[in-house]
C-alpha cells in the first residue's frame, strides 16, 4: 500500500524557520517531522510513498532521496494551496484507483500503524479534544461514521480528525472531489476533504474510526517545542538521557538538561540547556537557554532566558542589561 502525504504548506506560524525550508523538514527530536512519519510508516509496511511538495519542494525531494534512496517514491507539486481536498485531488493519478493512506506532513502520530492499516473499510484516525471547533469532526452512529463537517461552530461531536486516513475506496473519493472542485464546491474558501468525505458517505460508503492518544502537532513554537519533549521522553541511554545528540556536535564545559535536541555540527561552549531545539552546525555560547529554537548556523551568545531565532541569525547579548 501507498502513503500520501501533503506536506506544500507554507508553514508561516513558524517563522523566521520557515522562510527558507519546508515544515516538514523542521527537526524535532533528532530527526525531521517527516522523517518520524516515513520511519513509522515503513515499519507498518507501507512499500512506497506520494509526497505532494510545493514551496521549497526541492528540498523535500533532495532530503528524501538522500535518507531513503531505495524507497520507491513519486512527488506531486501543488502551485496553489487551496484545501486538503484539492491537495488529494491532484495526486489522483499517482495514487491511482488502489487502496491508500494519508497523512498530513505535519502530524505524528504514535499509533498502531499496523492495525490501522489492516482496516477493512475506510478509516479515520480521530482524538478526542476539549475545543474540537478548530479541526474535522466526525459524528457516530454506533461504530460507524455518519456525519463529516469541517471546523463546526456547533460541534456534533468531540471527535476531531488527525490528519490520518485509511481510504480504501479511492476511485469513489477522486470522483466526490472532481465534482466538488470542477462545481467549485468551496467551504470556508477551500476544497475541503470532508465534504469529499461526506459524499462517499452519501453513497453509502463505510467509515469506522482508529482512536489515537498520542498526536503532535509542530504546528507553531510553543507545539514544536511541546512535541520534541514528548517524543524524548522514553530515551533514557547515553550520556545525556531524554536527549538527542547528533554525530559531531561539540559540547565544552556545558550541562545539557532534558528534552534537548543538537544537531550535528552545532558547538555548544559554557551553557546550561534545557527544553530546546539546536539545528545543525548552531553555535551557542556563555549562555543558559529554555524553551528555545535555534536555526541552522544560528549563533547565540551571553544570552540567559528563551530564543526563537531562525537560520543564520545572530544573537549577541551586550554587557548591559537591555543591549542585543
Amino acid at each position: 500500500m501507498k502513503a500520501l502525504i501533503p506536506a506544500a504548506g507554507m508553514g508561516t506560524r513558524l517563522r523566521p524557520h520557515t522562510l527558507n525550508k519546508p515544515k516538514a523538514l523542521l527537526p524535532v527530536a533528532g530527526k525531521p517531522i517527516l522523517g518520524h512519519i516515513v520511519d513509522d510508516l515503513l515499519e507498518a509496511g507501507i512499500d512506497g510513498f506520494v509526497i505532494i511538495v510545493g514551496f521549497c519542494g526541492d528540498s523535500v525531494r533532495e532530503w528524501f532521496h538522500k535518507e531513503y534512496p531505495e524507497v520507491d517514491v513519486t512527488f506531486v507539486v501543488q502551485t496553489e494551496i487551496l484545501g486538503l481536498g484539492h491537495a488529494l485531488w491532484i495526486a489522483r493519478e499517482a495514487i491511482g484507483a488502489d487502496p491508500f493512506f494519508c497523512i498530513l506532513g505535519d502530524t505524528i502520530l504514535k499509533a498502531d500503524y499496523t492495525s490501522l492499516l489492516a482496516a477493512e473499510e475506510n478509516c479515520i484516525a480521530v482524538r478526542e479534544v476539549e475545543d474540537p471547533r478548530r479541526f474535522g469532526v466526525v459524528r457516530m452512529d454506533g461504530d460507524s461514521i455518519a456525519e463529516f463537517v469541517e471546523k463546526p461552530e456547533v460541534p456534533p461531536s468531540n471527535l476531531a480528525i488527525v490528519g490520518a486516513y485509511l481510504i480504501r475506496d479511492a476511485s469513489a473519493l477522486w470522483n466526490a472531489m472532481t465534482d466538488i472542485i470542477e462545481n467549485n464546491k468551496r467551504n470556508k474558501g477551500e476544497f475541503q476533504l470532508t465534504d469529499g468525505l461526506q459524499d462517499m458517505l452519501a453513497q453509502g460508503l463505510k467509515f469506522s474510526i482508529a482512536p489515537i492518544e498520542d498526536w503532535y502537532d509542530c504546528g507553531k513554537k510553543e507545539t514544536w517545542i511541546e512535541t520534541n519533549r514528548a517524543l524524548l521522553e522514553t530515551i533514557d541511554s547515553g550520556d545525556y538521557p531524554q536527549c538527542s545528540i547528533a554525530s559531531g556536535v561539540e559540547i565544552v564545559d556545558s550541562k545539557i538538561g532534558s528534552f534537548v535536541s543538537i544537531a550535528s555540527g552545532a558547538v555548544i561552549r559554557n551553557c546550561e540547556l534545557s527544553n530546546c531545539v539546536i539545528g545543525p552546525n548552531a553555535k551557542v555560547v556563555n549562555s543558559k537557554l529554555s524553551d528555545s529554537l535555534v536555526g541552522e548556523s544560528a549563533s547565540v551568545d551571553n544570552y540567559t532566558g528563551s530564543v526563537n531565532i531562525g537560520d543564520w541569525c545572530e544573537l549577541e547579548y551586550g554587557n548591559e542589561k537591555g543591549q542585543i
